[in-house]
């Protein structure tokens, strides 16, 4: 499912506009964005838990050459699964 499905599936189930439920997606996607950015994490109970995890500098390689090259430490997004997510999926 991509964005405009997302968007489509909530207008239907929310009885939203699709302006109206592509507004909401949008909030929500900035809101979680700026509270991960913040290093906050977001937790909705039963959905899961998005978080910002730490990830350390290493030693690569070039697949082209084989030359060794230095990959910088960087923050990433992680997202666990709630519960009740895990339990749908597994159905």
């Amino acid at each position: 499912m991509n964005k405009a499905e997302l968007i489509d599936a909530t207008s239907a189930s929310a009885k939203l506009s699709k302006a109206d439920a592509a507004r909401a997606l949008d909030a929500f996607i900035e809101a979680v964005s700026k509270s991960l950015k913040k290093g906050d994490k977001v937790a909705l109970v039963g959905f899961g838990t998005f978080s910002v995890s730490k990830r350390a500098a290493r030693t690569g390689r070039n697949p082209q050459t084989g030359k060794a090259i230095q990959i910088k430490a960087k923050k990433v997004a992680k997202f666990k699964a709630g519960a009740e997510l895990a339990k749908t999926v597994n159905k």
